[in-house]
C-alpha cells in the first residue's frame, strides 16, 4: 500500500483526499453488500428457491393509486382534494367562512 505524506499536502488536497477516501469507502461497501447478495441468490436458485421467498419478501398485492379530485378551491381548481385523509388548509378556510362542503364539488 503506498503511503501518503499527509504533512506536505494543502488544505484543498486534503479535502479533496478525504472526498475521494469515502467515495471509494461507500463504492467499496456498496459491492460487497452486492457480491453478499449474489452469492446468497445463487445458493437460494441451487436449492431451487427465490430469496425473496426464502426471507419472506413477498410482492405487495396492494396497489396505492390516487383517488380522483372530488373537490376544488373556488378561486384556484388548480388546488384540490379527493375528499380522504386530512382536510387541506384552503377546504378549511372555506368552511370556516360559512361554505358547504357540497359547494365546493367538482361535478356538480
Amino acid at each position: 500500500m503506498t503511503k501518503i505524506n499527509l504533512e506536505k499536502l494543502n488544505l484543498d488536497e486534503l479535502k479533496t483526499l478525504q472526498k475521494d477516501v469515502a467515495k471509494a469507502i461507500a463504492q467499496f461497501e456498496v459491492r460487497k453488500r452486492k457480491e453478499a447478495l449474489d452469492a446468497i441468490e445463487a445458493v437460494a436458485r441451487e436449492k431451487g428457491y427465490s430469496l425473496s421467498e426464502l426471507t419472506g419478501a413477498m410482492p405487495s398485492k396492494r396497489s396505492h393509486t390516487q383517488a380522483p379530485p372530488k373537490y376544488k378551491h373556488p378561486e384556484n381548481p388548480a388546488k384540490t382534494w379527493s375528499g380522504r385523509g386530512r382536510q387541506p388548509a384552503w377546504a378549511k378556510e372555506q368552511l370556516e367562512s360559512g361554505k358547504v362542503l357540497d359547494e365546493l364539488l367538482i361535478d356538480r
